[in-house]
């Protein structure tokens, strides 16, 4: 295929080098997804300390003597199918913990690292690289903040830019005078540019100067308006309201496919998932005549992971059970625990992060419960359209944008492909498990819904076509 344009990728993580959410999953799918229309794409990514040992297979691109204390070099190379850029700057990045925060929590010079790497991919993208020289140069949410505005005070070379803000509520925030070494304009530092809350925040000095904005969904772009989701940041949205879409993530179908499990199945024929649910009650010790729900997810309150224990009991004595995948919150972890605790057979819990789990689980459920307070786009609830595991969500953000409700109206027309409860708090996801329950009761219904689920678009086809034009317009 011939291609249309070239595009500098900027994020603080990518599947499968690095991942601590969903932003990782999209950086990570995206080069393949625009390949098919014709855009090639490098992703730029911190050389962190347990990346450092793919540098000896890279090539040298790349050198910046004065990145905030030492010298950053930039290699290139092909590393499990992705054209990666890796930038090392030990005295920044080669760390032991975490992308953003060691044993003592986040890391103190945060705003002068990830600086570093938006200072390296704006220079890179306007002067070229490797014989090679991007069209747009495209940041990912804080962490890439400043790439954008280091084109526009800088100079844009003819590149252009545009910010995608995957959760609006990680803002990078640092102090004013910090200004002058974060490389800023003076002159710049006021309400309608830098300036926020008489400090800096890096996502909000991308908001300001990249050519166009996007979120991962159509309804959270819509939310992002209003005081109760824009965290401080709504005014610049409106302002910016033109330049701003939103672009929903996808998932990789290959990877995540009821195909593809070690008991397969598919909407035509569902023994493979009747078998999967037996093992997993078997791995995990639950039986329930009920639906059995999974929670794959962050223990935290923007999770409404808080909401659990107010809704499982009665769940539970409908005839319900629950599994519990995840980390987070210690207050909440405790929580999970004392559900298992106080329902033993039909609560299960396991606290940390399994890939291998995460599939057992979507295979083997019929259910998977996302009450989140505010979801920019999620994943979760795709796996489990993609496996027939209804989803149960909060009507927000890509959630909302996902999930067809069973309403009365969507199943005589047959597109319902799970359930949606507003607000998020417990009276509307009790109610949300009640039709659930009802649902799963219906044999005939339950498997005309799942069928629906399953023949859901949630794949990266249409969302990397929007990329596509977006970038199209840029470059006429």
């Amino acid at each position: 295929m011939e291609i249309r344009g070239r595009v500098l990728s900027v994020a603080s993580e990518c599947v499968p080098l690095i991942k601590t959410g969903g932003l990782a999953d999209v950086v990570g799918a995206l080069p393949a997804a625009l390949a098919g229309q014709g855009w090639q794409m490098r992703v730029l990514i911190p050389a962190y300390r347990r990346l450092r040992d793919r540098l000896d297979a890279m090539d040298e691109v790349w050198r910046e003597p004065n990145l905030w204390g030492g010298e950053g070099v930039v290699y290139a190379g092909v590393i499990d199918g992705l054209d990666m850029l890796l930038l090392d700057a030990p005295h920044l990045f080669d760390r032991e913990g975490g992308p953003y925060s060691g044993p003592g929590g986040d890391w103190w010079d945060n705003a002068q690292r990830f600086a570093a790497l938006s200072w390296v991919a704006a220079r890179m993208a306007r002067a070229g690289f490797d014989g090679w020289k991007p069209d747009v140069l495209h940041a990912h949410d804080w962490q890439a903040g400043f790439a954008p505005a280091y084109l526009a005070y800088h100079g844009s070379g003819g590149v252009g830019s545009v910010l995608t803000i995957h959760n609006i509520a990680f803002q990078g925030w640092a102090p004013a005078a910090q200004i002058d070494d974060l490389r800023l304009p003076r002159e710049a530092f006021h309400p309608g540019a830098l300036e926020y809350f008489g400090g800096l925040c890096s996502l909000k000095a991308g908001m300001v100067t990249a050519d166009r904005i996007t979120t991962v969904s159509p309804t959270y772009a819509a939310e992002l308006l209003r005081p109760e989701f824009g965290m401080g940041l709504e005014g610049v949205i409106r302002a910016r309201a033109a330049d701003v879409s939103g672009i929903l993530n996808g998932v990789d179908i290959a990877v995540w496919s009821p195909e593809a499990e070690p008991m397969p199945y598919s909407a035509k024929k569902m023994t493979g998932k009747a078998a999967a649910r037996a093992a997993l009650c078997v791995e995990f010790g639950v039986q329930v005549a009920g639906p059995l729900a999974i929670v794959v997810s962050r223990l935290t309150d923007q999770k409404g992971i808080d909401l659990l224990p107010q809704v499982v009991p009665d769940f539970v004595a409908a005839g319900g059970g629950v599994i519990i995948l995840g980390s987070g919150d210690p207050a909440l972890e405790a929580a999970m625990r004392g559900l298992e605790a106080r329902f033993p057979g039909r609560v299960a819990v396991r606290i940390g992060y399994d890939e291998a789990l995460s599939h057992r689980l979507f295979s083997g459920a019929d259910a998977v419960l996302v009450p989140s307070r505010f979801e920019p786009c999620g994943l979760t609830q795709m796996y489990g359209l993609r496996y027939g595991t209804l989803p149960v969500v909060a009507a927000v953000g890509g959630l909302a944008d996902t999930v067809i409700h069973a309403s009365p109206a969507a199943l005589r027309a047959g597109v319902a492909t799970g359930v949606t409860f507003h607000p998020t708090d417990a009276v509307a996801f009790g109610q949300a498990l009640r039709q659930l329950c009802a649902l799963h009761a219906d044999a005939k219904t339950w498997a005309r819904v799942q069928a629906n689920a399953m023949a859901a678009d949630v794949g990266w086809q249409a969302s990397a076509a929007a990329y596509a034009a977006l970038y199209d317009g840029l470059v006429r």
